[in-house]
């Protein structure tokens, strides 16, 4: 865990989120799925103006009415306390009835009529004896709302299917317009400034895109488990607001700088500008994007003025890359470290060197002889799996255990910031894409290999966060790693079937089967990597 006092800005609590439950009611229109959505008033403290899904807060009452619900093998108590407010709530904001006679009988119009909408609900559904439809409301999702809000939200979003003979009739205090919409045209809509939506509202309707019914819908969510859970973060794009949930790139940075969930970090690349991630890291991006490289090279600058600095691949020869690095650290560099000899990682190193007033040592694994001539290396000292370098001054500590982590390139290795669970995982792990494995350098099984042990360091040294060397910090650092060797073994397996299918092909033929999936423009780049997945492929089939 990131030492508190690493962190770049004070922390504050967020908001508790409080209990509340929102319904999509769906049908089946001419041009496909349709759900019904509302537009908030104008007025209201949460969302004014928005166009949303009918729900509100849980009440006590809620918990109290599972008598009156009907409730489906496997609807534990929450979920079904979660339907009946979303069920009342759909009631009170359009009219909408999700119950039933119970003797099976659907309520008409009459029934909804019946009832007032400001009245307590629960005791007029039991005075007709009414039996509320919980049984086929499902959880689609669940949303936990922004930590940088003052209002806050813990709520699930609902599904059911819209009931048969009833039409939408809206409050006129909270919400106004209902409107039944396929999900495309109300991003398209909301896209041209027409339908405003907030962020959650969107993300589940990119979703619901997908699905061509509203029986699909509800067949996904039969397994009584959201299909995803997320409490986005916000940081600023070009001096806007931008929110990204875990899945996304952005996310893990977020995290790593703002925990508490405030808006205040940037993250455009700016090869021009230091980026501080925490007092004791900074991140440079050197001015070389590419296909390959992504943004640029990312040099992460480790230490503080009483500790020194120790720079982390210095990247490509740059002059101005490397200036920067010197100006970042105040000429203080104790260490430089390359993760491992690539063209846009080490050539920097001996520039950077020079710059310095007490020469640092430039630290790593020298190159084996599988290396290509451009990335040829030798360290002054060559560093052992294991080590630790340590910065220390005025009671400040910063400990970076090396990890050899063969398989990108033979002389890779990555390090781990000991007292703040960061990995620096060089071209091993990257945010964004899969690395190459290009052989004769490369090896796809201690490429593999490597991964199990970065996954076990997750464990034995509670590594958070990890720090590559294109793209942004990610989160999660051990689901990332098992994420990205699953994709590695998914991969392969579709090889495998591909050189099935052409048992006499070429890379050329099994590139096309293997990697349908990627832009041709790609397939050059992704045979150095079909071609080390053939290469361990052929050495299992030998060794089994």
């Amino acid at each position: 865990m990131v030492r508190a006092s690493q962190l770049l800005h004070p922390q504050r609590e967020p908001a508790v989120p409080r209990p509340a439950a929102t319904v999509l009611l769906l049908r089946d229109g001419d041009g496909g799925l349709e759900v019904l959505m509302t537009r908030r008033s104008a007025t209201a403290s949460f969302a004014p103006g928005a166009y949303v899904f009918p729900g509100g807060g849980i009440d006590a009452a809620d918990a109290q009415a599972h008598d009156l619900a009907a409730r489906r093998p496997g609807q534990q108590d929450q979920p079904l306390t979660q339907a009946i407010a979303a069920i009342r709530e759909s009631f009170e904001e359009l009219g909408i009835l999700l119950a039933r006679h119970r003797d099976g009988r659907p309520v008409d119009a009459a029934d909804v009529a019946a009832l007032d909408r400001h009245a307590p609900f629960a005791a007029q559904c039991r005075e007709r004896g009414l039996v509320l439809a919980a049984d086929q409301v499902f959880v689609l999702a669940h949303w936990i709302t922004d930590r940088d809000l003052p209002r806050r939200f813990d709520v699930p979003f609902l599904a059911a299917r819209m009931p048969q003979g009833q039409a939408p009739v809206a409050d006129e205090a909270e919400q106004f317009e209902p409107v039944w919409v396929r999900p495309g045209d109300a991003l398209a809509r909301h896209k041209a400034g027409q339908f405003f939506m907030i962020f959650p509202t969107i993300r589940t309707l990119e979703r619901l895109e997908k699905f061509a019914s509203a029986e699909a819908v509800l067949a996904a969510c039969a397994g009584e488990q959201p299909l995803w859970t997320s409490c986005p973060r916000a940081g600023l794009v070009q001096g806007a607001e931008a929110r990204f949930m875990e899945h996304e790139m952005q996310y893990g940075e977020l995290a790593l700088v703002c925990p508490d969930g405030q808006l205040l970090h940037h993250l455009d690349w700016n090869p021009d500008q230091p980026v501080p991630l925490l007092k004791n890291l900074v991140r440079l991006t050197a001015p070389n994007p590419g296909v390959m490289t992504g943004p640029g090279t990312n040099s992460y600058v480790v230490g503080d003025p009483d500790t020194g600095y120790l720079v982390i691949d210095p990247g490509p020869d740059e002059p101005e890359h490397q200036q920067r690095l010197w100006r970042a650290t105040n000429g203080d560099i104790r260490m430089i470290v390359c993760t491992h000899s690539h063209s846009d990682h080490s050539p920097g190193a001996r520039p950077l060197q020079a710059l310095c007033r007490t020469r640092p040592p430039i630290l790593g694994l020298p190159s084996a002889p599988t290396a290509r001539a451009a990335s040829a290396f030798t360290p002054d000292q060559a560093l052992a799996d294991g080590q630790v370098l340590v910065l220390s001054g005025n009671g400040s500590t910063h400990s970076l255990q090396v990890i050899h982590t063969p398989g990108h390139a033979a002389n890779h290795l990555c390090l781990v910031l000991l007292e703040d669970g960061l990995l620096f995982s060089g071209d091993h792990i990257l945010n964004g894409s899969t690395t190459v494995v290009d052989p004769p350098d490369g090896d796809m099984t201690a490429y593999l290999d490597s991964l199990d042990r970065l996954s076990a360091a997750c464990d034995t040294q509670a590594i958070e966060f990890i720090l590559p060397a294109h793209g942004h910090a990610l989160g999660f650092a051990k689901q990332a790693i098992q994420m990205l060797k699953a994709h590695r073994l998914q991969r392969e397996a579709r090889i495998v079937a591909a050189m099935r299918e052409r048992p006499a092909g070429t890379l050329d033929d099994w590139v096309e089967l293997a990697y349908a999936d990627v832009p041709t423009r790609m397939w050059p780049v992704a045979k150095r990597s079909l071609l080390a997945h053939v290469q361990r492929i052929e050495a299992l089939q030998l060794a089994g």
